[in-house]
């Protein structure tokens, strides 16, 4: 899995345009139930959410471990410095929120969340969220049964609801033996998007062990796929899901 974790850099530009945003209504909450406006966004990749909150007024400062990552999300306004979380000199700064979108699962859940309670000013916030999505059965059947010719020993790819909510509880787990929190809360968001067979075929190459798949049978599997959203005549709604943990610094 680190291998995975360190690939989705290696097409910083593809992973930027097609790795969906995240909901408004979760941006407007976390802004909310932030004490102020200096966010830590970490695992902040190619600034995708940084971005939707500095749009909300938000200033951030993102942490990622890619320097691809970094240097993309710099090109576009974002401030990014360099390294894991775990071990990333505060240099006794702090934030009123830290925040992390889809990337606290490459985080020591424990470790963590004590680095954010020592980051944190008295009653900031911690946001962690991640997408589940469920793509129509047809597209899914057809993704599952390409990877099992091309990709056997694949993991799980689809982000589905069991693989989350063990995150989540990962997450909580991790905050309550940190301590230094108020309870967790646990949030939900319900949004959907609608995907073209060439937006969804973008969106394939940047998730899990596709971004290390040889050329040829990656292409096998988009082709598996795309010919399954032309049967529904060339594009889709994907229902995702976001769920959040938030927890407050005491």
């Amino acid at each position: 899995m680190r291998q995975v974790a360190e690939s989705f850099g290696t097409d910083a530009a593809r992973y930027d345009r097609a790795r969906p945003r995240y909901p408004d209504a979760l941006i407007q909450r976390v802004v909310a139930a932030s004490p102020g406006a200096e966010f830590l966004d970490v695992g902040c990749g190619t600034g995708i959410g940084a971005r939707q909150y500095q749009a909300a007024g938000i200033t951030v400062l993102g942490v990622d471990p890619d320097p691809r990552m970094a240097e993309f999300a710099r090109a576009t306004g974002v401030e990014v410095e360099i390294g894991a979380f775990e071990n990333w000199d505060a240099r006794g700064r702090r934030f009123d929120a830290v925040v992390a979108g889809q990337a606290w699962h490459w985080v020591d859940p424990v470790l963590g969340a004590e680095k954010a309670a020592g980051v944190l000013r008295p009653s900031g916030l911690l946001a962690l969220y991640w997408h589940v999505f469920d793509p129509p059965h047809a597209v899914a059947h057809a993704f599952d049964e390409v990877m099992r010719r091309v990709a056997p020993d694949a993991p799980l790819q689809n982000p589905g609801l069991q693989l989350q909510l063990q995150n989540v509880k990962r997450a909580v787990d991790g905050v309550g033996t940190a301590g230094g929190f108020g309870e967790p809360e646990q949030w939900r968001f319900e949004w959907e998007r609608d995907y073209t067979r060439l937006e969804w075929l973008d969106h394939l190459p940047t998730t899990g062990v596709l971004t290390q798949l040889p050329p040829d049978q990656l292409d096998t599997a988009l082709t598996a796929v795309g010919s399954a959203i032309d049967a529904l005549g060339g594009g889709f709604t994907m229902q995702y899901v976001t769920l959040a943990v938030a927890a407050r610094r005491q």
